[in-house]
């Protein structure tokens, strides 16, 4: 799953979310968030946020293109979502569900550091750093690559965004 590994990747990378990567998250979503999954593969991340007590409101996965799909939000906080990593995918997701609702996605943390990311910096709101989780169940290893919630909303006219990031510290210090 990350860039320094010569297994295939699994198509439109649908890899399960794993629990130790959502705990980090439940802290920021007020109780009972109620939210839309657009790339829901097999909906582990639902698994995880309904036994945190958040609601669905709306499950999709492919052939619902989250890059273009324009979705009905009405009684939905937010987009949370653990979307395909590949750019050429991710950027178009990022634009098009920030633009409906706040966005939470699950990411590599490094994306922030790279040029590509400038252009959705004004979007960026919040990083809640989440560390190297075991994506293949019977593997006994984790990732390479650190994982990061970013939450993503509208770009504001001549607003220097404020970026909040919390770190893996900062959640041990509040539990």
């Amino acid at each position: 799953m990350g860039k320094r590994s010569l297994f295939p990747r699994i198509p439109q990378d649908a890899y399960p979310t794993p629990a130790e990567a959502v705990a980090p998250l439940l802290g920021h979503l007020a109780a009972r968030t109620r939210y839309i999954e657009p790339c829901a593969g097999e909906g582990r991340l639902i698994e995880h946020l309904e036994r945190a007590g958040h609601v669905l409101v709306g499950a999709y996965d492919l052939p619902d293109d989250a890059r273009v799909k324009r979705y009905e939000v009405s009684g939905a906080d937010a987009f949370i979502t653990n979307p395909p990593w590949r750019r050429d995918v991710l950027h178009p997701i990022i634009v098009n569900l920030s633009d409906q609702l706040p966005t939470w996605l699950l990411l590599d943390a490094a994306w922030i550091h790279t040029q590509q990311s400038a252009p959705y910096l004004a979007r960026l709101r919040k990083i809640v750093s989440v560390g190297r989780v075991k994506w293949i169940k019977d593997s006994p290893f984790t990732g390479k690559d650190d994982c990061a919630w970013l939450l993503f909303d509208r770009p504001q006219p001549d607003e220097r965004a404020a970026i909040h990031f919390i770190g893996r510290a900062d959640m041990r210090r509040a539990a």
